[in-house]
């Protein structure tokens, strides 16, 4: 199993690196009415025979995905039954699906659906229990290292721009794969990711250390590689995102309209190989983007309202069949244009199948109904679509549920086979980038080390760290200071003062004005470097913070703060293994985007012990 699934990954990983398939002539979209109506005949298929027997009501609430809140389908707490109440006009989850005959629902650990393995289990079944003769599709933004939604004991992998700097296409197939199946144990077919974004902006606010790369082709293998092992290795649902690309733009979607203005000729060379490499795949589901994109439709559109952009460019010139998403409709760089009922009709028509997270569903799905009483959008046209969502549903087995076992869901997530395999991977993804005066490896049996700077609440990454520097020897503490006050930064100065070593971790420390307002973690870095004592800065998310650090001689980046990540950190700075990673992007100067400080492939390593 294990050569087959190398050999097809091998493939696939070729065909990305080439590009193809290449794209059709501009001009010549192949007919997406070819590709989706069956032949004249007798209703034989089981889908067939699940869509003759739907009403159009019915058919319009498979084109839903929503989340509900509670963390039982039929009992949620009075706060959640309250929430779905006001938005719903329903209490209980099941309600929910029953009432508008949802194709799909969404997990989120705000909606208390994702607490522990047994719970998610048991809320699965009960959700299926609810949606009657159609099962459905449950998903969740599972796209590892910064957005990643299933919950210790859950295995955490580092992230997609850890993957980028390990460059090893299996790892990234065994990541997935892993991920994939620990998602099916709990009922949940459908993971949204990977992300197939190409982050040629250092400057992204949204997308960063969740792309693979700046790299094109990198990216397309990876992206690639995370498809099959999802659908391939997990019999789980992927979805490549953000179509057509959203790589390159320093404006979020969820709070505004970004414009990417590269070229016809940039979209082909930069954005669209990843995305031609999930089709070559195989993938199940390709998510847009609300994003516009001149070049590609100049009506100012945002993509997923944008039928040249759908229909011609990822039905036609890419040649894809498979199902087509929407980004969260409750984001403003959708929401700018067109009111919330006009905004699922426009996708409809613009070629889109699924249609996610809506504002208000009660106004989206009577909106649609009303479109199709109107002949806006026919019956057919409806039709179309949910014949492609009951075929995904059909390949990875969701036109039939059976109830699974609480039991066995929790012997399968986070099983120490899955734990081992996440720390090799994440082993070989540290990036050394700066060691100038050769301080690493740090020799620390009998050296006491300070851990401190930025702390993840869900990981608590300082603590995580000097307790794997502790268990190999170091005297290590830890010493929380996130967005330091000026207290805190005289608190971790006098800690340094007594202290062998200090180690600091960094988060987006390059973004002052929105992720560290006011520069407060280059304030504490310049005041640890001050004292003349040994230094050593991490990135634990963007790597690009080394460029506003001036007087940083040792910097290392991880791309991530999981706990995998903070143990193959210590490993690395104690010599315990040697760093591996190679930058997957270029860190420019600061102020100068257009020079590099560190080249794309940029990587330091050193002997072990």
């Amino acid at each position: 199993m294990r050569t087959r699934s190398v050999a097809v990954l091998t493939l696939a990983v070729a065909l990305a690196g080439a590009g193809s398939p290449p794209p059709a002539a501009a001009g010549t979209p192949v007919p997406v009415a070819d590709r989706t109506t069956p032949a004249a005949g007798p209703i034989a298929s089981p889908i067939d025979r699940l869509l003759s027997g739907m009403t159009l009501p019915q058919k319009v609430g498979q084109l839903f995905t929503v989340y509900a809140y509670g963390a039982d389908a039929d009992a949620p707490a009075a706060a959640d039954a309250a929430t779905n109440r006001r938005l719903y006009g329903v209490d209980t989850p099941a309600q929910v699906v029953s009432k508008y005959h949802l194709g799909g629902v969404i997990y989120f650990a705000w909606t208390n659906s994702l607490q522990n393995p047994r719970q998610v289990t048991a809320l699965s079944n009960g959700l299926q229990a609810a949606a009657g003769g159609v099962p459905l599709m449950i998903s969740t933004d599972q796209e590892s290292g910064v957005v990643s939604r299933l919950p210790a004991p859950a295995t955490q992998f580092p992230g997609n721009m850890a993957l980028g700097a390990g460059r090893n296409v299996l790892d990234a197939f065994t990541a997935a794969q892993i991920t994939g199946r620990e998602l099916r144990a709990v009922g949940i077919g459908q993971a949204w990711a990977p992300v197939a974004d190409v982050n040629v902006n250092a400057a992204n606010p949204v997308i960063g250390v969740r792309s693979f790369s700046s790299d094109p082709i990198l990216t397309a293998g990876l992206t690639a590689s995370q498809v099959l092992g999802l659908q391939l290795g997990a019999n789980t649902s992927a979805a490549a995102k953000h179509f057509p690309g959203h790589g390159d733009t320093n404006v979020d979607s969820h709070t505004g309209l970004p414009v990417i203005n590269h070229t016809r000729a940039e979209w082909n060379r930069v954005d669209a190989p990843p995305f031609r490499a999930a089709v070559t795949a195989g993938v199940d589901a390709i998510m847009t983007a609300h994003i516009v994109v001149p070049a590609l439709d100049p009506s100012g559109d945002p993509a997923t309202l944008s039928r040249p952009i759908v229909t011609g460019l990822l039905r036609g010139e890419l040649g894809y069949r498979g199902v087509v998403v929407t980004d969260s409709l409750a984001m403003e760089g959708v929401r700018q244009k067109y009111g919330d009922d006009r905004v699922p009709v426009l996708a409809l028509k613009a070629g889109v199948d699924q249609l996610l997270m809506p504002p208000n569903l009660d106004v989206a799905y009577n909106a649609v109904l009303t479109a199709v009483a109107d002949g806006e959008l026919t019956e057919a046209r409806i039709d179309e679509s949910v014949r492609r969502i009951l075929t995904l549903k059909q390949k990875r087995g969701r036109l039939s549920w059976t109830p699974l076992d609480p039991g066995a869901a929790e012997r399968t997530v986070g099983q120490p086979a899955h734990q081992r395999a996440a720390q090799g991977v994440t082993d070989r993804t540290v990036t050394a980038i700066r060691n100038d005066a050769g301080l690493l490896p740090y020799p620390g049996t009998g050296k006491s080390v300070l851990v401190t700077g930025w702390n993840s609440s869900v990981y608590n990454n300082v603590p995580a760290l000097a307790g794997s520097l502790a268990a190999r020897g170091a005297s290590a503490s830890a010493l929380v200071t996130n967005l330091p006050t000026d207290a805190q930064i005289t608190a971790a100065v006098t800690a340094a003062g007594t202290t062998d070593l200090t180690v600091v971790l960094t988060s987006r420390a390059w973004d002052t004005t929105t992720a560290d307002p006011g520069g407060r973690q280059q304030a504490l870095i310049r005041a640890l470097v001050a004292t003349g004592r040994p230094v050593v800065v991490v990135a634990v998310r963007d790597p690009y913070d080394i460029a506003h650090l001036p007087g940083v001689t040792t910097y290392l980046s991880t791309y991530s703060f999981t706990a995998v990540a903070m143990e193959s950190l210590a490993k690395v700075l104690l010599g315990v293994t040697a760093p591996h990673g190679r930058l997957p992007v270029p860190i420019p100067v600061a102020g100068d985007p257009g020079t590099e400080l560190y080249p794309f492939g940029h990587g330091l390593s050193w002997r072990t012990s």
